[in-house]
């Protein structure tokens, strides 16, 4: 049975699920990238949240 691939969400690359250490990624290179972009703070997790006081004070500085 031929192994199902998906496209990695990093490069788009075909990569394989079963046997892939780097899942859902197709290597250690493209894993590393998303997590720098992670923490460069490139993505953001969508709120239905108003900024709260202490929040809002950062914005006058």
């Amino acid at each position: 049975m031929q192994q199902r691939t998906f496209p990695c969400p990093r490069c788009g690359k075909p990569a394989t699920w079963e046997n892939n250490e780097f899942r859902p990624f197709c290597s250690e290179r493209c894993k590393m990238i998303d997590l720098g972009a992670w923490a460069n703070e490139e993505y953001r997790v969508p709120t239905q949240d108003s900024p709260s006081r202490q929040d809002s004070s950062f914005e006058d500085d």
